[in-house]
């Protein structure tokens, strides 16, 4: 039996972009839909750049799990799949400039602005603990 390249990328990532929705985040799979959404979220959102790789498993997506337990929270929580929705993402990053590509990442905005953004090479060499510690400074800090 022959599976397409595609099905079989679709398959094996799901459980990855599960790991962010079962959690309430929305996941943004074209450019339109990002356009839809970024720049009309008044007040603040969050948006995770997510990455089949193993610092997205180990820290990134943990570390945004443990924040979104914190009593103040952004008011939209956005994710854009690297690698996978790869023209939502590129649209996505337009608003985290000037900062280059980073996967995973994180970025608050308010107001459709950037305001905290956390680069792979702040994920992958600390712990979810860590991260989730710098996310819920960033949410008391920009959320209230």
């Amino acid at each position: 039996m022959s599976m397409s390249f595609e099905r079989y990328m679709l398959d094996m990532v799901q459980p990855m972009r599960d790991d962010l929705t079962r959690l309430g985040i929305q996941e943004l799979r074209t450019p339109e839909e990002v356009e839809a959404k970024l720049p009309k979220a008044a007040g603040t959102a969050l948006v995770v750049i997510n990455s089949v790789c193993g610092c997205a498993a180990g820290q990134c997506r943990p570390g945004v799990a443990d924040a979104l337990h914190h009593d103040v929270l952004p008011d939209h929580l956005f994710t854009v799949f690297a690698g996978q929705d790869k023209e939502a993402t590129a649209k996505a990053r337009e608003y985290f400039l000037p900062y280059p590509p980073s996967s995973p990442s994180i970025a608050l905005l308010k107001d459709g602005e950037l305001v905290h953004f956390i680069e792979r090479h702040q994920i992958e060499n600390r712990s979810a603990g860590d991260i989730a510690a710098d996310l819920t400074a960033a949410f008391d800090r920009h959320c209230r």
